[in-house]
């Protein structure tokens, strides 16, 4: 199965020469899950254009410095890109802002958080189960980098997990095969603690930064949720 990755985000500033670009942080993830995936980007940051949803296998939409709200040149057709997926049952995952833009073009509401900034890892409490979601215990655990989070899911999403920071984590979409996760499984910990370094003081304070490197502490499960993707590519496609 060949995955688009749909780009709509860097890293800041010198990050994203010193760490691989988003598209490469999910091949690297999802071909230790599954070696037969293949991989093709679209890098919508820097002009390309989305392709028909009916005509491609799968999409990830990566996360983004931008919100739903901003105004950009793909915002608006990545929007129809995820409608018209949702209407050709093309399995589509979405991370993050992808989490979030998905929600937004099917009729939820999605918006900046009173709780303020979501940084460090963040454990889930799994509240629903699929087939897909092998070796699930009560919880996962993620890097997560947001202000940004579902508000309300739109008809059709079910909430799979959930934390008191963030109630509507992790979506499954059950009139598409679509699924969608608020956290960072594609991150690893070298390049989550320089994101949070390189933020330190400009979004985030001394204090928030500190914190946020302590909580790598907790183990993450990324090799977990990206066999659930993996599991769910498959069966989407069975």
């Amino acid at each position: 199965m060949k995955i688009t990755i749909l780009e709509t985000g860097r890293a800041p500033g010198r990050l994203s020469e010193r760490y691989p670009l988003y598209p490469d942080m999910f091949r690297s993830l999802l071909s230790g899950a599954d070696g037969g995936l293949t991989f093709e980007t679209v890098a919508l940051v820097d002009g390309a254009a989305l392709p028909d949803p009916a005509g491609i296998e799968a999409a990830i939409i990566t996360g983004s410095p931008k919100g739903v709200y901003d105004t950009t040149p793909w915002m608006d057709p990545l929007r129809d890109f995820v409608r018209g997926a949702h209407a050709a049952k093309t399995p589509l995952i979405g991370v993050c802002f992808g989490h979030q833009i998905v929600a937004d073009a099917l009729g939820g509401e999605v918006r900046r958080s009173p709780k303020g900034w979501g940084v460090g890892r963040h454990t889930y409490d799994i509240l629903g189960r699929r087939p897909w979601m092998a070796d699930a215990g009560k919880r996962f655990s993620l890097a997560v980098s947001h202000q940004d989070q579902v508000i309300t899911p739109p008809d059709g999403a079910v909430t799979l997990a959930s934390s008191a920071h963030t109630d509507h984590a992790m979506l499954a979409y059950d009139n598409a095969p679509i699924i969608s996760v608020q956290g960072h499984p594609e991150f690893t910990d070298g390049f989550v603690s320089a994101l949070y370094s390189a933020r330190r003081g400009v979004s985030l304070t001394d204090e928030m930064a500190d914190a946020a490197i302590e909580s790598l502490a907790t183990p993450e499960d990324n090799a977990m949720v990206a066999d659930w993707i993996a599991r769910f590519l498959r069966s989407a496609r069975a």
